[in-house]
């Protein structure tokens, strides 16, 4: 195979023709032959003709030198032979002008007519219809933009997409050779230049394919069935039909990606024209932590670090939650010097993964970016393993790292209907690691190694426990609820048991499994699994009720208050530190206790524009010791003294400091509304213990706080965690008379909070 090979295939082909041509002429016009000419378009003007493709043949006159019927004549000593030689011509003979007429009506003629080139005759024939189409093409742009991406995004609709088929159509499907013509033509109207490099590699890397396509099945196919794969793949010295499949959908993504973007780019041209003729200036958005808007895309700042893991997840983070991609300049600037991963991950980095992860459906396109550019191998090497690797099953629909990101995205909408909404998220972008070649049990197999990852990457040993624990077991509920009885006491104390009899691990299960399915496609998760894995879900909860493990209450009698902070205590002031580190702060706060204390400081956080990862909150017989760890997207922390001051006018009833709090406009919210307010039952023998999951917002934290001061409800202490930009707070609550929170008052309380969380 070879581009070699196929130059010197057209060479031959065009000599034939060229001869047809010649003799022709002799015979026809006497050997004159002026005002004529027989031009090339398609695969033969691009020298990328396969073994069996069609020749696309235009004989081309003047209409004054040669009478029609002798063109006709001449027309026929071309045609002829090659139909009864058993080659397929797509033929035509036209003026310059009807190539013109042609080329403005016919959108596929068009582009064909953009290759054209000249074989044999009068050569300025040919060269005036490359000029004018080309002139023509230029001129319309804009209106041709739209009847481009329509034609595309049809065609597209039509053939699926080749990355992720069982039998890919290589011409026609997204990402396949046509695509390449559509990129061509948009470099040719001066819109947009198109990627080079990795993607004329994936070009000579399909038109490879389609060449042993050729030669196995003795036809001008461009469909891949699956009869020919071994053996196209053997010509190709691959191992198997997996492996051809894998390198055609690696092909495809490349050139899928250079489409994307080179459409995107002609579309900012066309507007930056519209810009400038109405003398309007293009804007840029801020989106916090150096990054920005512009242009539909997410764009890095004058002064914003390159060679930065956090700033390149954020980037892709900020991009995915808006539905917007990743700029490709931006891309390359992000990807192209990354620094080691440290081992384990800083947990700046695990953090701006886990927010990744739970952006919802624009993870995909952003993920791609990624992965196109090394990101996600540098990250995650096991990655490499299951890249464009195809799936046999008759009920997944994506190859094997598609549907890891499709399972993230279901399960990033589901992620309130479990406690460590992180923990899911590792295990969707886990569960199938192990689908390599060569195994059989990809569970059994992906577990320890998607456990090894997530040590890695900086969780404890109890969260790589739980998230081994969901890979090895990610089909067994289904399997369980469809093959056996899920009303069986037996089943359902093997549902328990995979699970180990931990009620947090049921939940993540259920919700992993539900995932996976929907990804896979409509046949894995029908109305008929869903209601089974429903009933043996609730069978095992019954069984569970009861078990629940609270989060430990921070404790602060150990705490050894400064002199500084025993000072500002007599004073009757509040002690605050603030101790910056990359891309956020540590912000302590001791004040004496008061209600509303915790209210008050999450919302000058808030004001502050300040996102808070995590909390702890606990009491003293003399003070209260609040500890935050905070975000600060525009890298500005407060003052000590500053934060210190406003404390004490909200102490005094002035709200002012608080006027700040405002929630960012322009963001697309992906995430369910959905939220959950419970008492954990026996988790405390003094207190009432109430958890709170909720979808994280600018001041949610506030809003709980000041609830919980309404009723008169004091915060003993708190553990306050966001996970993928979902909130689980625990507090640990006192009534009146230091005494745990009175029944009534609970149901009051609760009905109260979930009502703030909204």
């Amino acid at each position: 195979m070879g581009a070699d090979r196929r130059r010197e295939r057209a060479r031959q082909r065009r000599e034939e023709v060229i001869d047809l041509f010649e003799q022709g002429c002799r015979d026809v016009l006497g050997g004159r032959p002026q005002g004529v000419a027989l031009a090339a378009v398609g695969s033969l003007a691009r020298e990328d003709c396969g073994p069996l493709s069609d020749l696309d043949l235009v004989l081309l006159h003047d209409g004054r030198s040669v009478p029609s019927k002798r063109v006709k004549e001449l027309a026929d000593k071309i045609w002829y032979p090659l139909w009864d030689s058993g080659i397929q011509i797509d033929h035509s003979v036209r003026t310059p002008a009807e190539s013109r007429k042609v080329a403005a009506d016919d959108l596929s003629a068009a582009i064909g007519l953009l290759d054209i080139t000249h074989l044999a005759g009068d050569s300025v024939l040919v060269t005036g219809v490359a000029q004018s189409v080309a002139h023509d093409w230029r001129s319309n742009a804009r209106t041709r933009l739209t009847e481009v991406l329509d034609s595309v995004a049809q065609r597209h609709s039509r053939h699926d997409d080749l990355a992720h088929a069982l039998e890919p159509e290589l011409k026609e499907g997204r990402g396949g050779l046509r695509d390449m013509s559509v990129l061509r033509a948009l470099t040719a109207a001066w819109l947009a230049d198109r990627p080079h490099g990795s993607v004329d590699a994936a070009y000579e890397r399909l038109l490879d394919i389609r060449d042993a396509v050729h030669e196995v099945s003795g036809r001008g196919r461009s469909r891949m069935v699956r009869e020919i794969q071994d053996a196209s793949a053997h010509l190709l010295g691959l191992v198997d039909a997996d492996a051809l499949l894998t390198e055609a959908a690696a092909s495809a993504r490349v050139i899928a990606y250079a489409l994307d973007s080179t459409t995107r780019r002609a579309g900012q041209a066309q507007a930056a024209r519209t810009v400038r003729l109405r003398t309007r200036r293009p804007t840029m958005r801020s989106l916090g932590h150096g990054l920005y808007e512009h242009d539909g895309e997410v764009v890095l700042g004058a002064r914003t670090p390159t060679n930065d893991l956090v700033v390149l997840l954020r980037a892709a983070t900020a991009a995915a939650a808006r539905g917007r991609p990743l700029a490709p300049v931006t891309v390359r600037n992000l990807t192209r010097d990354l620094p080691p991963v440290e081992t384990p991950w800083p947990e700046p980095v695990r953090d701006a993964l886990i927010d990744l992860l739970g952006t919802g459906p624009g993870l995909v396109q952003v993920w791609e970016s990624l992965d196109l550019a090394g990101a996600i191998a540098h990250l995650i090497p096991e990655w490499k393993a299951v890249a464009s690797r195809p799936q046999r099953s008759p009920v997944h629909r994506h190859t094997v790292d598609r549907h890891l990101i499709e399972t993230v995205v279901e399960a990033a909408s589901r992620r309130h209907l479990v406690d460590r909404p992180d923990i899911l998220l590792a295990a969707a972008l886990l569960h199938d690691i192990g689908k390599i070649e060569g195994v059989e049990d990809h569970a059994a197999e992906g577990a320890p190694v998607a456990a090894t990852i997530v040590r890695r990457m900086g969780f404890d040993q109890e969260a790589a426990s739980a998230v081994e624990l969901l890979v090895q077991e990610h089909l067994s509920l289904v399997d369980l609820a469809t093959r056996r009885d899920p009303q069986d006491p037996q089943t359902v104390r093997s549902v328990i048991g995979a699970v180990e009899e931990r009620p947090e691990l049921l939940e993540q299960l259920r919700v992993l499994t539900e995932a996976d399915a929907v990804a896979a496609g409509p046949a894995a998760w029908t109305t008929w699994r869903a209601s089974l894995v429903d009933q043996l879900t609730t069978q095992a909860r019954r069984a569970l009720d009861g078990r629940h493990v609270p989060v430990r209450e921070p404790r602060a009698g150990s705490f050894v208050l400064s002199p500084a902070a025993s000072d500002a205590l007599l004073m009757g002031e509040p002690y605050v530190t603030v101790t910056p580190h990359s891309g956020g702060a540590t912000i302590q706060v001791v004040d004496r206790d008061r209600l509303g204390l915790f209210a008050d400081t999450a919302g000058l956080l808030a004001a502050h524009g300040l996102l808070v990862r995590s909390a702890r909150v606990r009491t003293t017989e003399r003070a209260a010791v609040n500890t935050w760890q905070v975000e600060a997207p525009e890298g500005n922390v407060p003052q000590p003294t500053d934060f210190g001051r406003a404390l004490r006018r909200l102490a005094a009833g002035d709200r002012a400091p608080l006027a700040g709090i405002r929630r960012p406009q322009g963001e697309r919210d992906v995430s369910p509304r959905a939220s959950r307010a419970e008492v954990v039952p026996c988790a405390s023998g003094d207190a009432t213990v109430i958890e709170v999951r909720a979808h994280d917002r600018p001041g949610l934290l506030q809003d709980l706080g000041q609830t919980l001061a309404r009723h008169g409800a004091t915060i003993r202490s708190a553990h306050v965690a966001t996970y993928a930009g979902q909130a689980l707070d625990t507090f640990y609550l006192m009534g009146s008379a230091g005494r745990p929170v009175e029944p009534a008052q609970v149901a009051r309380l609760l009905n109260a909070l979930t009502e703030a969380e909204a």
